[in-house]
């Protein structure tokens, strides 16, 4: 790393924490052995405890790649099989039906043309996702109804998938890429397949191995004083306004659903650590984690040209990488200054974490302010910017 990028780093970061964009924020940048972090103004709005290094944030998005890696885990124990149906352990989602257009009534449906795979929910190609279009249509109304268009933390498992089964599905399997869903499903999977919770299946054969102590699907009381307050805009004034507090918020106790989409809690060295070992095919400090091949097929596009089409419509979301692995973006295109190869994700609630094999570089950005306006995204990618700036070649 050079001291002038670090330097241009900290001053742009800085800025933002200065005007009050956002409270505070913790950036992590990892190169071969080398790491830098920066550690920026407060917890909280208006002040009172300063940010520190092993702060909590929830990673929101960021959780998927996660919980796609723990499925490879899975897969290599030959307890699941990338092909096969899932019907056997979510018999919810047994002989789907699937609506006629995406506009039709909800019992205007067609039988799928073949059961739903662990590769499509890797793949978020299992035929049901968000709608991120804002359309009024009957299966949308049926969600809000059910309950199903808010993050499922407060509902039991079994009834979160009943309700979810109870819905025709949006598309064929396999058919098109559609957000968010099939990592939830994938979480209540492996709690499934394992007998034990998603969070100690994770614990055992990630998060422990890989030394990720802080990471997990709630903060404990004992440590709340580490967690930062979440904030929103408000869509009127752009003011922040508080999402989550610390203090009793949804993050302060054990979660009745560990969902796989959005539902981790972590510090940037854990995050750090999980990104290092995939940078090293696997391995960490000498010891495997996951197969080279598991972290090849993690980090590889997994999509076809057809399968991208309505995810690279949203390319203010989803559509900058260009191909989409598991649980993660992977870039076939280059935008910016990242190489080609470059895999990872963003959390809705402020969070980024990509990593690059060709440059090395592993960075992570934490911050507490969501991505509900241009303000929390724009100073990711400058943090992104100055990131490559700071390494040498």
């Amino acid at each position: 790393m050079n001291e002038a990028g670090l330097r241009r780093m900290r001053a742009v970061l800085a800025a933002r924490v200065e005007s009050g964009e956002v409270p505070g924020l913790v950036a992590l940048l990892g190169h071969g052995e080398a790491t830098h972090v920066e550690v920026l103004g407060s917890l909280h709005d208006g002040g009172g405890a300063a940010m520190r290094e092993d702060a909590v944030f929830r990673l929101a998005s960021a959780t998927k790649p996660i919980t796609a890696a723990g499925v490879l885990a899975l897969v290599e124990d030959c307890r699941l099989r990338l092909d096969d149906p899932v019907d056997e352990w979510l018999p919810e989602l047994a002989n789907r039906r699937v609506l006629a257009r995406p506009d039709a009534e909800l019992d205007d449906t067609v039988p799928a043309r073949r059961a739903v795979t662990v590769r499509d929910l890797l793949t978020f190609t299992w035929g049901y996702g968000v709608d991120l279009t804002g359309a009024e249509t009957p299966v949308q109304q049926e969600i809000v109804r059910l309950g199903l268009h808010v993050p499922p933390s407060e509902l039991d498992p079994d009834e979160w998938a009943r309700r979810l089964g109870s819905l025709p599905l949006l598309r064929q399997p396999g058919e098109r890429w559609l957000y968010h869903t099939g990592s939830d499903v994938l979480g209540l999977l492996v709690s499934r397949v394992t007998g034990q919770s998603f969070e100690a299946f994770l614990r055992e054969r990630l998060f422990a191995p890989l030394g990720m102590v802080d990471t997990g699907f709630h903060v404990p009381a004992d440590q709340l004083h580490r967690l930062p307050t979440s904030y929103a805009h408000d869509q009127q004034t752009g003011d922040l306004v508080v999402w989550d507090p610390a203090e009793g918020g949804k993050y302060s106790k054990p979660p009745a659903f560990q969902a796989g989409g959005d539902g981790l809690v972590s510090t940037a060295g854990d995050y750090h650590a999980f990104q290092r070992m995939l940078l090293q095919g696997g391995k960490f400090r000498g010891e495997r984690v996951l197969s080279a091949a598991s972290v090849a097929l993690m980090t590889s596009d997994q999509l076809t040209a057809e399968q991208k089409v309505d995810k690279d419509r949203l390319t203010e979301f989803f559509g900058d990488h260009g191909g989409f692995g598991f649980g993660m973006g992977v870039r076939t295109v280059r935008r910016g200054f990242a190489n080609i190869g470059q895999f990872g994700w963003d959390g809705g609630l402020g969070t980024s974490a990509q990593a690059d094999p060709v440059g090395g570089l592993n960075g992570v950005l934490l911050t507490q302010v969501a991505q509900d306006s241009p303000v929390t995204p724009r100073l990711i990618k400058d943090f992104w910017t100055t990131a490559y700036q700071a390494i040498d070649d």
